[in-house]
């Protein structure tokens, strides 16, 4: 087949200027939107250079509140990364054509996702500098025993897999030849099963802490694969159809119905484990209710996350509530509002519904509240800018070269229909 004509060790370096090349040229809208999110990143960056420097003091957590706004985006950002395997599912174990056009948008997503989770962690270490006492010959690396180590390797391992799929995808498009099954094929069934673990391995993070009660629940894990079935769909929507509006990449409607059908299940699915979980506490009552009588009730006159949580749940049932009414669904804007109001809920319900109440009450029963300093803020809002122009500069060149708009010279300007069928 035809095909760029030029050996791999002397292609790489052309591939990969014209890369950088594409990836900072755009027009005045992708200038905007990456001046906006540069500015956010260097003023998060700022405020967390003043943080290492001066101490978590200037954070409002505590010894009795440890974990904050940081680990609650961590949580999050790791469901995000998981629901990006939503769109590899359909496509390669039911070969759903349609999702297959798109499933690239989906790991990209994933990636993205798992840089701001990394960032998040980073940013929570007061002495991040001493990340070198997990390098296993250097420190104690503690693995298999600790539940964090297992932590950090199914998140690297994960990014690893979606740079692999996703870059030898890319460059082979850019050198106009059939991508070899034996070269990521088998990476993409381990991300399904790899994507299911990072959110597992974190629940049981959290599960695993006999100390905290509002965590010791065997549900925990299933409720966060649920929430990220949720979330990952949503935002993969979202963007489809920016991507339709801004790119000359052809987004199939049928991808876009099938993710919404998979979001309407996990919602519905998501909300029944929640439910689950309030009857459980409320009605066997007892000491170890009390972190959820907090959250959504308030306790001794502290009621910090109540507003919080009944936020969430308006937000949620008002979207599962559109979703699920037949005459909306094709009401794109009504739509549209629905997915971003379900992807704040669970924001919420797996941020500050999921971190803070189990440090409050402590383990000696003292209530001792937590919100957010000025400058977690700031950080949070730098990781989260850093990831979107991750996501943002990976989508420009990934499809970019889907469309034939990236090619090396004397490379073919798309693949035959037979090549995308073995694809």
């Amino acid at each position: 087949m035809a095909h760029s004509g030029v050996p791999h060790h002397l292609s790489y370096p052309r591939f990969l200027l014209k890369v950088l090349d594409r990836a900072t040229d755009g027009t005045w809208r992708f200038y905007a939107w990456m001046f906006v999110l540069t500015a956010i990143a260097l003023v998060g960056a700022n405020t967390w250079a003043w943080q290492v420097a001066r101490g978590m003091a200037v954070t409002a957590m505590s010894d009795h509140v440890s974990w904050g706004l940081y680990i609650a985006n961590f949580t999050f950002a790791v469901g995000l990364a998981a629901g990006g395997v939503m769109m590899v599912i359909p496509a390669y174990l039911y070969h759903d054509e349609d999702m297959h056009d798109v499933v690239i948008i989906g790991e990209l997503l994933s990636v993205a996702a798992i840089v701001m989770a990394l960032g998040f962690v980073v940013v929570d270490l007061g002495r991040p500098d001493r990340f070198w006492h997990m390098i296993p010959g250097l420190g104690k690396f503690h693995w298999p025993v600790s539940m964090l180590t297992w932590d950090v390797i199914v998140l690297n391992g994960y990014l690893a897999i979606n740079l692999h799929v996703c870059g030898y995808l890319v460059y082979t498009r850019y050198r106009g030849e059939r991508p070899d099954p034996r070269w990521y094929l088998p990476f993409v069934f381990l991300s399904i099963i790899w994507a299911i673990s990072i959110h597992t391995v974190t629940a049981f993070l959290y599960s695993g802490l006999g100390g905290r009660p509002f965590w010791n629940s065997a549900l925990l894990a299933p409720r966060f694969l649920a929430s990220a079935f949720v979330t990952g769909p949503a935002f993969i929507i979202l963007s489809l159809q920016l991507v339709r509006r801004f790119t000359a990449f052809k987004v199939p409607e049928g991808a876009i119905r099938r993710l919404l059908d998979i979001l309407r299940v996990a919602a519905l699915v998501n909300l029944f484990m929640l439910a689950a979980e309030l009857f459980t506490h409320f009605y066997t009552g007892g000491h170890h209710a009390a972190a959820v009588r907090y959250l959504w009730l308030g306790m001794h006159g502290h009621h910090e996350l109540v507003p919080w949580m009944w936020t969430s749940i308006t937000l949620n049932l008002g979207a599962v509530a559109v979703l699920l009414t037949p005459s909306l669904r094709e009401r794109r804007v009504v739509i549209n509002a629905a997915l971003v109001a379900i992807f704040a809920a669970v924001w919420i319900e797996k941020g500050m519904g999921l971190i803070v109440p189990g440090f409050v009450p402590s383990t000696l029963h003292e209530l001792v509240p937590y919100a957010p300093s000025i400058a977690e803020w700031k950080v949070t809002a730098g990781v989260w800018a850093l990831g979107l122009m991750v996501f943002t500069v990976a989508l420009k060149v990934g499809l970019q070269a889907m469309t034939g708009e990236l090619r090396a010279p004397g490379a073919q300007a798309d693949l035959t229909v037979e090549e995308k069928e073995v694809a």
